[in-house]
């Protein structure tokens, strides 16, 4: 493998890092004003949340497992939000509205799903089998259990629907060998494939940690990154409608690697038929040129509003492929912008992040070195795992 792919593979996972912690503050800001006026202008770097929201319904979400409380099949079960995950941030979810869901973190600080995809990279780094192997899949799963388990692993107190359907399923048996852990998440994953699909894991938190199963399998070819990337997001977010948007965006991560051009990869996708959408973006990207960069945010927040500002896959999927053909040269811009259009911006940053970073490989330039030096989660992980696939690392 060579040095510039190698490089793209270690700009994506800082992207991913970056494009997370910049939209932390303002995650699930569905009216872009609150913005401004929460900062006191559009966020413009790392910050940390301030102590209320402006949209919250973390009262509402449902702590036994998926969706929110007044409708959710797991009503009336047995908490995992306190007992099994997130041990000590229950009282957050019973304090009324308002409640930041990111409530105490720092800024640069990473969320909950962009921490499993940097651990996720580093199992598979340090591991002996390719990404696309069961016995991958069966590690990542067993560091995943042993991670959310644990108590005072991370600082988030949001943890979304997969992670608490995942949980609620796993309170019984409670398997924690990989071999035995992949046993049930493939078991879980036929049954629920095969019975009424649940809407709430149809959504972007289904990219972040599948795309170190695709960066990590830079070496391989596009199928085999792609058929590493779909088994383990079958598990993760067992619902029939996933794989296709998981396979098309891999497609674009892993040719962004390779150099190819990111502008060219999105308005395949964003032109193609699971999307169809380039004919709600055309206007916005011709409107948006030759703007002042103001104005130009503001298009964009229109874009992203009339394409999907929330977590459902397909929108907001073609809202991220909106905006890495709109900033395909231009890490910082992209990230920025993805944060101030507010709404699933963290999931939705994290997948752009990687894109971005992969393509600055190649062009744009690095990360800004203050936002590496305030990414504290990837300052950690990240060195770790370019040491362990490799000498000389991403």
């Amino acid at each position: 493998m060579g040095l510039a792919v190698r490089g793209a593979v270690g700009g994506a996972l800082w992207g991913l890092a970056a494009g997370d912690a910049l939209s932390m503050p303002v995650h699930w800001y569905y009216d872009v004003r609150h913005i401004h006026r929460d900062f006191e202008g559009w966020i413009s770097g790392l910050r940390a949340p301030r102590g209320r929201h402006p949209s919250s319904i973390l009262a509402l979400s449902n702590p036994a497992g998926s969706g929110r409380s007044s409708w959710s099949p797991a009503r009336g079960g047995p908490d995992v939000v306190g007992t099994v995950i997130l041990h000590d941030k229950l009282a957050f979810w019973r304090k009324g509205g308002g409640v930041h869901y990111h409530q105490g973190m720092a800024a640069g600080d990473n969320t909950l799903n962009a921490l499993c995809a940097l651990r996720a990279a580093l199992v598979l780094a340090q591991g002996p089998d390719p990404p696309g192997a069961p016995g991958a899949r069966g590690a990542v799963l067993a560091d995943y259990v042993a991670f959310l388990t644990a108590p005072r692993t991370h600082n988030d107190t949001y943890a979304e629907s997969f992670h608490r359907s995942f949980f609620s399923d796993w309170r019984g048996p409670r398997p924690t060998a990989p071999d035995q852990v992949l046993e049930f998440a493939e078991q879980r994953s036929e049954k629920l494939i095969g019975s009424s699909p649940d809407s709430q894991l149809d959504a972007i938190g289904c990219l972040p940690m599948v795309i170190p199963f695709v960066l990590l399998s830079a070496s391989a070819n596009e199928d085999q990154a792609v058929a590493a990337a779909v088994a383990m997001v079958r598990l993760t977010h067992p619902h029939p409608g996933v794989p296709r948007y998981v396979e098309l965006y891999a497609r674009a991560l892993h040719a962004t690697l390779h150099g190819a051009s990111l502008q060219q990869a999105a308005r395949r996708a964003l032109g193609g038929p699971l999307l169809d959408a380039w004919g709600a973006c055309g206007p916005y990207s011709r409107q948006a040129a030759g703007l002042a960069p103001e104005e130009r945010l503001g298009v964009h927040q229109k874009a992203v509003d009339t394409l999907g500002m929330a977590c459902y896959t397909k929108g907001a999927i073609s809202s991220l492929f909106y905006l890495a053909h709109e900033f395909h040269g231009d890490f910082e811009g992209g990230v920025l912008a993805n944060t101030n259009c507010g709404g699933e911006n963290c999931n939705r940053g994290a997948a752009l992040g990687a894109l971005l970073g992969a393509r600055a490989a190649y062009c744009g330039g690095p990360l800004p070195q203050a936002w590496r030096d305030g990414l504290p989660h990837a300052l950690d992980y990240i060195p770790r795992i370019q040491e362990a696939w490799g000498a000389g690392g991403p």
